[in-house]
């Protein structure tokens, strides 16, 4: 039988209180404990020669737990087989494929016709299963020893509703904190986002803070870090292309925590832990800019002085007197921010990046090109290959290199009409009087179109044909695109016109009337 679950060290309290002379009620009320109860183990134990004895040589435990298991008979429960054993080989498989107790008996109720099992006796029989398989490899925790400057650990935690004066209004925040592993010295911030570009500055401002730069920075897995997370040993993991420029330029390497896995980095975690139930809790309603000045005091004048659980030494001590000279050196030069963006070129040429527009080659539209952003420069990669430079932009603004249009369409952006007249006007004077009768056509409607049509086909040929195809136009007032196209395909400025040698002003309505011997002759306008 197996042995009752009591603590041996209790039994050996009673032993030596009744060699004390004190009753068994006497006994059962200092160790807390149902003199019936009391009256079996002492049983067993007189049935053993333990119970008698001198008070300063005391049985040892192997010899109370073997006395008690041969004398204590242990109660048997009412009822012994679980009111599930009849589903035990579905219940182990499903166990065994990582399914819960509830996740479990949801699948039994639901698709088991017979079964009639409850919830608490799932969790009891998964208990046992659990129990008799032991502990697993994963449910071992590894203590890791943290050399000086070698590591530190980075997230971010909930820091509440705070007032924001630049908008005038209460935002969400979260607090930056990133953790040295050796002297668990801390730096902490409020931000209002977890942008790639927040994400490089807080890094920046706990290197500026810290002095130095640690060998190794463990992130947990937010997108302004790692884009692919690693499941398994074999698995790739892909970086955040802007925090990968911040890592090469103060040298540092990443080393990602697996997906759910906070435990990896549980030095921070326990920071976090210790800022909300510290800090925060205490932290009066101010706006943002005041509650980030008391962080910074609260974590020289309490975090970094305080004696901490593992070390059981200031964080601030560890860190002057063996981690700060174990830093990696500040680069020389200043961080430039750099943001890798995605954009799609649209239907215009162009792709955005904060509220700017870019042009790029015709020939990239619709495709979905990577952006390198800093402060001065935008650059524009297409199959691993610098596209094109372009200067930043302001808000609102659009940057158009001209030879990026298609040609023929380019010129069509031009949509004023003094930009058409004196590019007819370099033509010629009748391609110009041409342009200038069009746009008089109609007083409301602004005729750009067919004028950039026109001008555009006119440019095309020597100014000689263009000049009389115009002539020929105005003469016969065959004001179309067609017509003057007409005119040119078919040759028909080559040939005089009819009354060239005395040019006469006709009306539109009297081009084509008949004379008197029923013979067609323009009229000359009255």
């Amino acid at each position: 039988m197996t042995a009752p679950q009591i603590a041996m060290h209790r039994l050996q309290e009673a032993v030596r209180l009744h060699r004390l002379g004190n009753s068994q009620r006497r006994i059962a009320e200092k160790l807390a404990m149902g003199r019936t109860t009391l009256r079996r183990y002492l049983a067993a134990l007189d049935a053993a020669h333990l119970l008698d004895g001198c008070v300063e040589v005391l049985p040892d435990l192997p010899a109370l737990r073997d006395a008690v298991a041969l004398g204590v008979v242990r109660r048997e429960p009412a009822q012994k087989t679980s009111r599930v054993e009849a589903w035990r080989k579905k219940i182990e498989a499903l166990h065994k494929d990582g399914a819960g107790p509830t996740a479990i008996h949801d699948f039994l109720r639901v698709n088991v016709a017979d079964y009639t099992g409850s919830l608490s006796a799932v969790k009891r029989f998964c208990r046992q299963l659990k129990k008799g398989e032991g502990p697993k490899a994963t449910d071992i925790a590894i203590p890791v020893v943290t050399q000086p400057g070698n590591v530190a650990q980075v997230d971010f935690c909930l820091g509440g509703k705070r007032y924001d004066p630049v908008q005038k209004a209460l935002r969400k925040t979260w607090i930056f904190i990133m953790t040295l592993g050796h002297s668990r010295r801390t730096y902490a911030e409020f931000v209002f986002d977890q942008s790639a570009a927040t994400w490089q500055r807080l890094h920046v401002n706990a290197f500026l803070y810290f002095g130095g730069v640690p060998e190794v920075v463990v992130p947990d897995n937010l997108k302004s870090a790692v884009i692919r997370h690693s499941f398994g040993a074999g698995d790739d993991v892909e970086l955040n292309r802007s925090y990968m420029e911040v890592a090469r330029f103060f040298g540092f390497q990443i080393d990602p925590t697996p997906v759910r896995s906070p435990e990896k980095k549980g030095k921070l975690e326990r920071d976090a832990q210790y800022i909300k139930n510290n800090f925060l809790a205490t932290l009066p309603e101010v706006d943002v800019v005041e509650c980030q000045k008391l962080l910074l005091q609260w974590l020289a004048a309490v975090a970094d002085r305080r004696c901490h659980g593992t070390t059981r030494r200031m964080p601030i001590e560890v860190f002057d007197t063996e981690e700060r000279a174990c830093l990696m050196p500040l680069p020389r030069n200043r961080w430039n921010p750099i943001v890798w963006k995605r954009a799609k070129v649209h239907r215009d040429t162009h792709l955005q990046i904060d509220n700017a527009l870019y042009s790029v080659p015709w020939r990239n539209v619709g495709d979905l090109l990577w952006v390198r952003c800093s402060k001065s420069e935008i650059e524009i990669f297409a199959n691993d290959a610098v596209l094109w430079r372009h200067r930043r932009g302001m808000p609102g603004s659009r940057t158009t290199v001209e030879e990026h249009l298609r040609e023929g369409r380019r010129d069509l952006r031009e949509r004023s009409r003094e930009t058409w007249e004196r590019r007819a006007k370099a033509i010629g004077p009748e391609v110009a009087a041409l342009v200038d009768r069009i746009f008089g056509g109609d007083d409301v409607l602004l005729r750009i179109r067919p004028v950039q049509q026109i001008v555009k086909l006119l440019e095309g040929f020597p100014p000689e044909r263009a000049e009389r195809a115009a002539r020929r136009a105005m003469y016969y007032d065959n004001l179309e695109y067609r017509s003057i196209k007409n005119i040119l395909t078919k040759a028909l400025d080559l040939q005089p016109l009819e009354y060239e040698e005395a040019p006469r002003r006709w009306s539109k309505g009297a081009l084509y009337s008949r004379c008197p011997d029923n013979s067609l002759f323009p009229q000359p306008l009255e």
